[in-house]
């Protein structure tokens, strides 16, 4: 009998309140987000407040700057992720429903693309403060991998995203009739837990060695280096992980079970690791030009 570990028995809401015929619900994902955007500020605020951390003992923003970037971030997040999914995975059919573009709450965004929303509401704020937006960009890079890492746990009490089959002892039988769907599997099919793989290596790792490095390295006297090796490591990161994880299903066909975005006979690239590849080639270039400008 394969060894397998069964899926927790978690709700994906906390909580549920009823109110005037109205059901609100307060789902491990949302909250992600909320504690995510939390924790990052005041690591934000925290790093501001210590100016040896910054080029010249000058920190870009003031703790009352960093509320108003907060709010800017939070519509890049929103706006970029959900512009993203639907340009990058499913255009063809937003082109003909746009109004559901619009249904955020349905579900559907693309970290690739809420991404390139913080990074476009970082360059307009920082313009519209006179701060250096690459040191912006550093602080903020500095702390996204907390909401990465909450944001896969959610995505894993959620049993979505999950990896492809596997009979290694770790594999998880996520529960519903997709995620048991397995034409080479008889019984009960178990799956890598990537959102977890990619909690540990975007999140937990991640986070970790770039706060190392800003905190105890001096990185952020380096404007960009930070910028340059979050981009770098959540791009191997991610390229790493998609060997293991379920392609989207807009992808699978019955020539292309694998579901690759880009196919060259048996092998291929999926629709991640295809965006993964310039996030990795901006980060080694970021960093390298961080090392040549940096003070003397």
């Amino acid at each position: 009998m394969q060894a397998m570990i069964p899926f927790p028995d978690i709700s994906p809401e906390i909580f549920t309140l009823s109110l005037f015929g109205i059901e609100f619900a307060l789902r491990w994902y949302a909250l992600s987000y909320i504690v995510g955007i939390l924790l990052g500020w005041r690591l934000v605020v925290a790093s501001v407040k210590r100016p040896h951390l910054w080029r010249d003992a000058s920190a870009p923003m003031t703790p009352l700057q960093v509320e108003d970037l907060l709010t800017w971030v939070i519509l890049g997040v929103i706006l970029g992720g959900r512009l993203g999914f639907v340009l990058f995975y499913q255009p063809a059919y937003y082109l003909q429903n746009p109004l559901q573009i619009l249904q955020v709450w349905q579900g559907g965004m693309s970290f690739h693309g809420g991404l390139l929303g913080v990074v476009t509401a970082c360059i307009l704020y920082s313009k519209r403060q006179g701060a250096p937006w690459l040191s912006v960009a550093d602080v903020l890079c500095m702390v996204a991998p907390i909401g990465l890492l909450l944001g896969r746990i959610a995505n894993f009490i959620n049993a979505e995203l999950w990896g492809r089959p596997t009979s290694l002892p770790w594999g998880v039988a996520f529960p519903g009739a997709a995620a048991q769907d397995c034409p080479d599997v008889i019984g009960i099919c178990a799956r890598h837990p990537s959102q977890l793989y990619e909690a540990a290596l975007e999140g937990l790792i991640l986070g970790a060695v770039l706060v190392f490095l800003a905190y105890r390295r001096d990185a952020l006297k380096e404007r960009g280096r930070i910028t340059g090796l979050f981009f770098a490591g959540y791009g191997v990161s991610r390229f790493i992980v998609e060997f293991v994880r379920q392609a989207d299903a807009q992808f699978i066909t019955p020539d292309n079970p694998m579901g690759y975005a880009v196919q060259m006979g048996g092998l291929g690239l999926s629709m991640g690791q295809l965006l993964s590849l310039p996030m990795i080639a901006f980060g080694l270039a970021m960093v390298a030009w961080a090392k040549r400008s940096r003070p003397a």
